[in-house]
């Protein structure tokens, strides 16, 4: 078998790539370049197989499950029982073990239960009136999933800089003349930063407004990767890799470096930003697994409601059905006694 070599960039820990232009290995997130002699020397050899050992225990004792109806691909270790899909509530099937290097790097374990997040659901779902009683049913809520989603976690520092345009106004009088004077000014304004757990998620298919409406999760609640935290809960199988963020992490740091050195620039009547520069010198990546726990209703139309709430801090996120039924007799209820009042008022007028 061809044994496939890839640098990681000694900066910022993403791919190499070879520049033949430049006969050097260049990053495309931090920019840097290096020489074969320097690339090696940051890759050793022991380091790649122990990450390689690490990998194959990981794909060994890891289990991958499949949802027919769904597609989605969940993962849990072989004590864990996965009899149905966390997602459309569909069995879901055995397809066999991992493949590929899916070990992640960090976890934050889960700290709500499933009672205490059973609990939660039934304070959030009893307080709105007008939701059909299978929504917290015994049988939908014993539904309720603990899952481990993916998302790639960002730490990097920066040299930034921005450049801007700006006016200050001064109006005076004089007499019933009113002067105004216009003084253009050039800004800059550059400093170091450091980007701390810029998260993103690392699956396609992910519910993006349900995914924001339970994050953030705490820095210090991170701890590396172990295996033992997955016991009983399923977890998400990623399918995009940090070569496929880059780009947007970039931005998010540009967009973030700009309103950070925005804020430096006071006492103008109007301030353009027409630049923002960011310069990575050093960045670290983390594929990391974050809990999540997961309810999903299919109403009898089959719209599917989304119940989640984030394991760790308890923010809770929710879409909640409308019992049209209980919806009618609140109408009825009202209108009866309205249309009465109205026949009484219209007797008394005519």
């Amino acid at each position: 078998m061809e044994t496939t070599v890839i640098y990681q960039c000694p900066n910022c820990g993403a791919g190499l790539e070879f520049d033949a232009e430049k006969q050097k290995f260049c990053c495309e997130f931090c920019l840097s370049e290096f020489t074969e002699e320097e690339a090696k020397a940051a890759n050793p050899e022991d380091v790649a197989e122990e990450n390689a050992a690490k990998n194959a225990e990981y794909s060994e004792q890891m289990q991958e499950y499949a949802c027919p109806s769904c597609g989605a691909h969940t993962v849990a270790d072989e004590s864990t029982a996965a009899d149905f899909c966390a997602y459309c509530h569909n069995p879901v099937v055995l397809v066999g073990r991992l493949s590929g290097e899916m070990r992640p790097h960090r976890i934050i374990p889960f700290k709500y239960d499933k009672a205490a997040a059973q609990k939660k659901f039934l304070e959030f779902a009893t307080q709105h009136k007008f939701v059909p009683r299978a929504f917290f049913s015994k049988e939908q809520i014993e539904k309720i999933s603990g899952v481990y989603y993916p998302f790639w976690v960002t730490d990097a520092d920066a040299d930034t800089t921005m450049r801007a345009s700006a006016t200050r106004l001064r109006v005076w009088r004089v007499g019933n003349v009113e002067f105004t004077e216009t003084s253009n000014f050039k800004i800059k304004r550059s400093g170091n930063i450091h980007f701390e757990d810029i998260t993103m998620s690392a699956l396609t298919e992910a519910d993006k407004q349900m995914l924001e409406g339970i994050l953030p999760y705490p820095s210090e609640a991170l701890q590396e990767f172990s295996m033992p935290y997955l016991s009983g809960f399923l977890a998400k199988k990623r399918d995009i890799e940090r070569a496929d963020l880059t780009g947007e992490v970039r931005a998010r740091m540009n967009r973030y470096a700009e309103q950070m050195l925005r804020n430096t620039v006071n006492g103008y009547n109007a301030v353009t930003v027409k630049e923002t520069d960011v310069k990575i010198t050093k960045s670290h990546w983390d594929y990391s697994l974050l809990p999540i726990w997961v309810l999903n209703y299919r109403d009898r139309r089959g719209k599917v409601y989304t119940y989640a709430m984030n394991g760790y801090t308890g923010k809770v996120y929710g879409e909640l059905p409308i019992s049209f039924p209980k919806l009618g007799i609140l109408l009825a209820a009202v209108a009866v006694p309205l249309t009465a009042l109205f026949t009484w008022i219209g007797g008394m007028l005519f």
